[in-house]
């Protein structure tokens, strides 16, 4: 199977045999590669179950289960670069809801998906469990109704 080098052009960190693990918030970590259909409208699920930040405040760490959901446009996210950015993650110091929205304007400034959602599942604190959701579509697109409807969906 032969693939072009245009194809993997910008994607530095898959395939190291030693990673480099940032341990402060880094965005530059991302990286992305084509999409070879644009033309069609799919959903990709990515899952982080060991998500961890800092509670800005007392320094203690928070832990959540990240779900990002996306409908790519021309790029996709390299997978491996995104779980450096979120690692980069963890000696962040920012409360829950920031975090989520913080890594949503990330991936759209990479991508310009058509859709993208972030949804936080964080270890309950105090009692408390908080659930942020961020997402985002494309202006003046027929996506725009979809995230409306997605925002105010009922809870579990």
């Amino acid at each position: 199977m032969s693939r072009s080098l245009d194809e993997l052009k910008g994607v530095s960190l898959l395939g190291q045999n030693k990673t480099e693990y940032i341990y402060d918030y880094n965005p530059s970590l991302l990286e992305k590669f084509p999409n070879k259909h644009p033309e069609n409208d799919y959903m990709v699920t990515l899952n982080c179950p060991e998500f961890t930040s800092l509670c800005p405040k007392t320094g203690q760490p928070d832990f959540a289960h990240i779900h990002i959901r996306y409908i790519p446009d021309e790029y996709l996210v390299e997978s491996k670069s995104l779980k450096l950015y979120l690692f980069s993650f963890r000696n962040h110091g920012d409360f829950h809801e920031d975090c989520i929205n913080i890594i949503m304007k990330d991936l759209v400034k990479l991508l310009q998906p058509k859709y993208l959602e972030v949804e936080g599942i964080f270890t309950p604190r105090g009692g408390i469990a908080i659930y942020p959701f961020a997402n985002y579509a494309k202006p003046n697109s027929v996506y725009e109704k979809m995230a409306t409807k997605r925002l105010f969906k009922t809870e579990k």
